[in-house]
């Protein structure tokens, strides 16, 4: 089981907005640092809610607070600014990049669910820098092609800039995809697919030995099936699952702050 460092509960801390007071009483205030530790346990475990331990405190106040947070959008929020810290400190290799999906199987049912020939789940798509750093997360439907969800991904970039190069395999091998980011500055390379005419061939030998590096976004993905949360999607909402994804990177990315 994986913990959080006290360092990254500061941070995590400091970052995550305070539960507003109440000036007409009420119940009491959540206490932050518990409920930041509760909803790692759920991550790292893959637990439902109600199996959370009482030292973390009530279930429902947990809970309450991931989703107050989700509704506010602090973990989009969160990932940029340790993105920013990350930028700030030249941690980014932007000259190039890497883009895979995983699959997650939706068990709960909600909005934002695609079907598949492995079933109906939602699709977690990243792009990682050189050195497998997270630069742009989102979640979708899993229905699309992956060629299809990459152009959305630049919307959710935590750098300024964009890369220079962008590394996939052949479910990126898209003419439409390569025009698309060119116009962005980007150069797109993917092994061509079979069915390709020889006379059609845009990728050349120098460009693809890029390709045999692309074991940096597989080792990402790896890391955040290391949080059983992410591997099945339980949330109804397609937010409250993203959530849970902006945090994992956000943590991914503390780990290059605070060394």
């Amino acid at each position: 089981m994986m913990e959080l460092s006290e360092d990254q509960l500061d941070m995590l801390c400091r970052l995550l907005p305070d539960e507003p007071a109440r000036p007409k009483g009420g119940r009491p205030r959540t206490d932050k640092r518990k409920a930041i530790a509760g909803i790692f346990w759920i991550l790292d475990n893959g637990a439902k809610w109600e199996d959370l331990p009482s030292e973390f405190g009530t279930k429902s106040s947990v809970h309450r607070a991931f989703q107050r947070w989700v509704n506010l959008g602090a973990f989009e929020q969160l990932l940029a600014e340790v993105g920013a810290m990350v930028e700030e400190r030249g941690g980014f290799k932007l000259y190039e990049c890497f883009i895979d999906g995983t699959f997650s199987k939706a068990k709960g049912g909600g909005d934002g669910i695609g079907g598949t020939k492995a079933g109906k789940g939602v699709k977690i798509m990243i792009m990682v820098d050189a050195r497998g750093l997270p630069v742009a997360v989102n979640t979708g439907s899993a229905s699309p092609h992956e060629s299809k969800l990459v152009e959305p991904l630049f919307d959710f970039m935590v750098t300024v800039d964009f890369p220079e190069r962008l590394v996939g395999d052949k479910a990126y091998d898209s003419d439409k995809l390569d025009e698309t980011l060119a116009g962005l500055g980007v150069d797109m390379i993917s092994p061509h697919r079979s069915n390709r005419k020889p006379g059609n061939r845009t990728q050349d030998g120098r460009k693809l030995r890029r390709y045999k590096r692309r074991w940096t976004v597989e080792r990402t993905i790896g890391w955040l099936q290391n949080y059983r949360r992410l591997c099945i999607r339980w949330e109804k909402s397609t937010a409250m699952f993203q959530g849970f994804v902006n945090l994992t990177c956000s943590i991914l990315l503390m780990k290059q702050v605070l060394g």
